[in-house]
């Protein structure tokens, strides 16, 4: 009777790569999972001198009021777009702080403002709390400029409250339909879609974040690592990121319609590299608000304000310095 030596089968093919693909994906959550950065370590690393905190509305507002403080200073409002926060003005306060009296602040869900107790991101609701900002630092008149959803917030704001309004910057503004035929940003896709929006909310590559600002700067040379630490950490502020998704499964709100009706001058910022909503969209912006003047930017993207800060600031003060 003969003995054979039992032979050692060699793993199958497919269970190999499955047994890879599990380790990979381990891998992968281990070194990209990112837990929530406290506000109060938020505070500590981007507030400044100049930042306060209001409560409006239930909500604790991030803010700085600098520039002018004599009677006859004329005030700006600067207004922030998705996923940024007031540090996005920096730039523009320190070029135009001589001559005006500028408050910007975070947006609710963004920055260290963080998420609205009630979770309510829609555009009525910013543009809410942007009006309850300016009651209670008792400021009546004002021009503002918004970028993004800061202009989309901005130039509603002038539909409801036109007196309200001196003088108006949009810099590539949101708001009109076919704003984002340059494509949906990868971003805003994940963040609707089931189950990935999930694990967005604890899985976020900082390589993701360095991709949309390549994205929405055309000079990707002017995009530094703390640049992208500052959006990085923004993005990981408590609860900003759900914020993002509620933000992103929103509904549209159509009002652009009633952009014939205003009354104050508008001044149109566009970078002509915008990916995000491209120069396209100003020329339908032109087309519907009466008073409507447009400076396209050869060398932006969708945030010129942080690209070439000192010629759209100059842009700005001209504007806004006429009678």
């Amino acid at each position: 009777m003969s003995s054979r030596t039992p032979v050692a089968r060699k793993p199958r093919p497919v269970i190999s790569i499955i047994i890879m693909l599990l380790l990979l994906c381990v891998g992968l959550c281990a070194t990209q999972f990112h837990a929530d950065i406290p506000v109060e370590e938020m505070k500590a690393r981007y507030t400044n001198e100049n930042s306060r905190f209001i409560t409006v509305q239930g909500q604790e507002i991030h803010y700085r009021l600098e520039g002018r403080t004599d009677a006859r200073a004329r005030t700006l409002v600067l207004i922030h777009g998705t996923a940024s926060s007031l540090h996005t003005w920096e730039p523009w306060v320190r070029h135009l702080r001589s001559d005006f009296r500028i408050l910007r602040y975070d947006l609710p869900g963004f920055g260290l403002t963080g998420p609205r107790p009630d979770g309510n991101y829609s555009l009525s609701n910013q543009t809410a709390t942007l009006t309850a900002l300016m009651d209670a630092l008792n400021i009546q008149r004002a021009s503002l400029a918004g970028n993004s959803l800061g202009g989309h917030i901005a130039w509603r704001f002038a539909l409801d409250y036109p007196q309200r309004v001196r003088r108006l910057i949009l810099i590539d503004p949101s708001g009109i339909p076919g704003d984002d035929s340059g494509g949906s940003p990868l971003i805003f896709g994940l963040a609707r879609t089931p189950g990935v929006n999930l694990f967005l909310r604890y899985f976020t590559p900082r390589a993701l974040i360095e991709a949309n600002l390549k994205q929405v700067y055309y000079n990707d040379d002017l995009i530094t690592d703390e640049l992208i630490d500052r959006y990085f950490d923004m993005t990981l502020r408590a609860g900003n990121r759900q914020a993002f998704i509620d933000r992103a499964h929103l509904s549209r709100e159509e009002r652009y319609n009633e952009l014939s009706t205003l009354k104050m001058p508008v001044l149109l910022m566009w970078g002509r590299h915008d990916e995000w909503i491209p120069i396209d969209t100003a020329r339908k912006f032109q087309d519907l608000i009466p008073d409507c003047e447009l400076i396209a930017y050869d060398h932006a993207g969708h945030v010129p304000m942080e690209e070439i800060p000192l010629e759209t600031a100059n842009d700005a003060r001209a504007f806004l310095l006429q009678q």
